[in-house]
């Protein structure tokens, strides 16, 4: 279940800190009723870059793979007899 607090709770730090880390998931902050900002414990944080940078490299991965089942990729063999052709390497 999603936690809303009021910005002026934020104004306990210690008690607003026991929050964060006793939440397991984020918490909205709301100023005049509306949505001002989300925090979270920093190792949750962490975790949400590590999996969005997974989905993105796994994205690419798919992308590399789709390029290869279409004959559009080369050997790194090749791509690097080309670039010391090109270059006079």
């Amino acid at each position: 279940m999603p936690v809303c607090v009021p910005i002026k709770d934020m104004r306990d730090t210690a008690k607003f800190s026991e929050l964060v880390e006793s939440t397991p998931g984020p918490i909205t902050v709301t100023k005049n009723g509306y949505s001002k900002f989300v925090v979270m414990r920093s190792v949750d944080y962490d975790r949400m870059v590590q999996e969005q940078a997974k989905a993105r490299l796994m994205e690419r991965v798919a992308i590399a793979e789709r390029e290869r089942a279409a004959g559009l990729g080369r050997s790194a063999f090749e791509a690097l007899s080309d670039l010391e052709t090109k270059y006079g390497l």
